[in-house]
């Protein structure tokens, strides 16, 4: 007759009852079975058991009915609370449905009657509970995997009835948004539309395909902030065959940005090509007139020569306006990267620090404690903020200048505020201020500012100045935050 090999590795099987003849008819049942090994352990009491199930260490276990003055309904709820995740069937004298219902309730995976149980049945009881337990392990694996993913992703990713109110959202709505989970379930969704007939064309478009990619939409902040987002979503069954929405929401705001900032440099650009063309048209007969004057001067009486000499230094002016102009024009060609602007504004302090000691001005930097993170030419950006440090100091007095700078923030914007207590700046020249060549200095060539406006304006920044004449000078530059 040949031997039937039972697998090495036995099945743990707890078995809680307080009958010890009904615990030894059951084990010697279970040991019946043949292709498994088991090892088969008793609990004789609620307590004894209860412990066994809050520590489990078998693969599956058996409950009784009757456990003195508890009942394995008590015992199976006592489980449940603690997490108890392996397969519990519930033993019974006899067959009573009200308690088989509850159980199975309850989350027991059997219910079995002692008068009717053999090998037989309790094999298969055994094979299909360890069955379902497995396949329930692993659902629950993928189940937190996959919301760990839906927690963590930087997309916001959500469920929602047809009408588009959200009944489940990730934490990415808080980041993208600035609504917290609780703030933006079961809410009317049409808020959060910058132009309302975007709700009604995804409507649309779900009703007729049942699905729509990277529909592009402007959606609304808490705070009433547009951002660029694209939009994709699909009509899903459940298992009761209701039809729900699931979606996701990309920021595109920064790619965005950052498609108008080329955009702006590449514009300007242009434009700075057409200003080398002229100055190479204007160079090229200048220096024919500064080399003529020079061939002049040995035969030109004294008198004619002062004349000469007018028309050389207004033709070596032209020229330092010329040269100024095209280096005030090398800010198009950005090279964008996202960089702290404290680290920006550390390196333009620095740079102007040899003016800074001479005239002995006092400069005090407030930043926040977080990164100010933006998508700026950190070079371009330390030439534009250099510009107005070198301003403010110009117009500050000897030991008496003081330099404020700091850096505040919102959902759109960083805020970089520098304030001089010098001079002062009339309300006249202000409207002037970033016109090219002008200046009230008088060895100025008027380009200083205005190349700091031209760089601002290829980073999509903003600059506005406030000036009391006598009292002091404020700058205050918005520049888009990520």
């Amino acid at each position: 007759m040949p031997h039937t090999l039972k697998s090495i590795r036995p099945v743990r099987v707890m078995i809680i009852d307080d009958d010890e003849e009904d615990f030894l008819i059951i084990r010697d049942l279970i040991n019946d079975i043949s292709q498994q090994n088991f090892q088969v352990d008793w609990s004789m009491n609620f307590e004894t058991g209860l412990t066994a199930l809050s520590n489990p260490l078998h693969d599956i276990y058996f409950i009784d009915y009757y456990l003195g003055p508890k009942t394995g309904i008590d015992l199976l709820k006592a489980a449940i609370e603690q997490n108890c995740d392996k397969p519990i069937i519930l033993l019974t004298g006899q067959g009573n449905k009200k308690v088989d219902l509850e159980a199975m309730h309850l989350g027991a995976v059997d219910y079995l009657v002692k008068s009717q149980i053999s090998s037989e049945q309790l094999d298969r009881c055994i094979r299909y509970s360890l069955e379902q337990a497995r396949i329930l392990k692993k659902s629950r694996a993928d189940e937190l995997k996959f919301r760990l993913i839906f927690e963590r992703s930087k997309d916001v990713i959500f469920i929602s009835n047809r009408q588009l109110e959200f009944q489940d959202v990730n934490s990415a709505s808080k980041e993208l948004l600035g609504y917290k989970k609780d703030e933006i379930l079961y809410e009317n969704t049409s808020r959060m539309f910058s132009d309302q007939s975007d709700k009604n064309k995804i409507l649309e478009i779900l009703n007729d395909e049942r699905k729509l990619i990277d529909y592009n939409v402007d959606l609304l902040t808490k705070d009433q902030t547009i951002k660029n987002c694209l939009l994709s979503a699909s009509f899903e069954n459940d298992e009761t065959g209701n039809t729900y929405v699931q979606g996701i929401i990309h920021d595109v705001s920064i790619l965005k940005k950052v498609e108008e900032i080329k955009a702006q440099a590449e514009l300007l650009e242009v434009k700075g090509e057409a200003i080398r063309m002229l100055a190479h048209e204007v160079r090229n007969p200048l220096a024919n007139i500064i080399l003529s004057t020079e061939c002049l001067k040995s035969d030109t009486s004294i008198e004619n020569r002062e004349f000469l000499n007018i028309i050389r230094r207004n033709s070596k002016r032209i020229n330092d306006l010329i040269t100024e102009l095209l280096d005030s024009n090398q800010y198009h060609k950005l090279n964008l990267e996202i960089i702290p602007l404290q680290t920006v504004i550390d390196s333009a302090i620095q740079e102007a620090s040899d003016t800074i000691e001479l005239k002995k001005i006092k400069v005090d930097c407030v930043y926040p404690a977080y990164e100010a993170l933006a998508l700026v030419d950190k070079s371009k950006m330390k030439m534009a903020l250099l510009n107005i440090v070198l301003n403010a100091a110009d117009a500050m007095k000897e030991e008496e200048g003081e330099l404020s700078i700091s850096i505040k923030s919102n959902w759109n914007f960083h805020i970089i505020e520098i304030k001089d207590n010098g001079c002062g700046i009339s309300a006249e020249n202000i409207e002037k201020l970033f016109q090219p060549y002008f200046t009230t200095k008088s060895t100025g060539l008027g380009l200083g500012l205005s190349a700091t406006h031209a760089i601002l304006q290829s980073h999509k920044a903003e600059i506005d100045v406030s000036s009391v004449v006598d009292i002091g000078t404020t700058f205050t530059i918005k520049i888009p935050s990520l």
